[in-house]
């Protein structure tokens, strides 16, 4: 089981923050341009997922499995969106998403008087938690 990275936008598409831990394959695009369109992506499908499901969908979109990798999604009541690509058998990784939104989103950036949401996470408090959660994970397996 794997962890590969991680995206977090805030409720109108803005990359908030990029975490990569074992990605063996770059995109040969900018950060920028990749999470746009990641973005694009998960707005396409979430908006296809709620119209076209036949039974109410509840939770919506969730995750999104190729035959090498699984996009997970988890989005906030706030809007904040959280998407973190694994390899196929991990297991536990919307508990995962959620935990990095309660521990350490929102400890470290939401009740931060200094950060004012929408905005780049640069907090390195922030990120030395995510990725000390991370791993910490079951999950998690890195030098693959």
């Amino acid at each position: 089981m794997t962890i590969h990275n991680l995206y977090m936008f805030d409720r109108h598409g803005v990359l908030m923050f990029y975490g990569e831990w074992n990605r063996k394959r770059q995109s040969g695009m900018t950060i920028e341009e990749e999470a746009k369109l990641m973005y694009g992506m998960l707005y396409s499908i979430r908006n296809f997922v709620n119209k076209m499901s036949p039974v109410d969908v509840r939770e919506g979109f969730q995750c999104y499995r190729t035959s090498k990798y699984v996009l997970n999604y988890f989005e906030t009541p706030s809007g904040v969106k959280f998407v973190m690509n694994t390899d196929l058998h991990s297991q536990g990784v919307r508990e995962l998403l959620q935990q990095i939104n309660s521990q350490i989103y929102i400890e470290y950036c939401v009740k931060n008087p200094a950060y004012r949401s929408g905005e780049t996470i640069q907090c390195e408090l922030f990120k030395t938690k995510l990725d000390e959660l991370v791993k910490q994970s079951p999950i998690f397996k890195g030098d693959l």
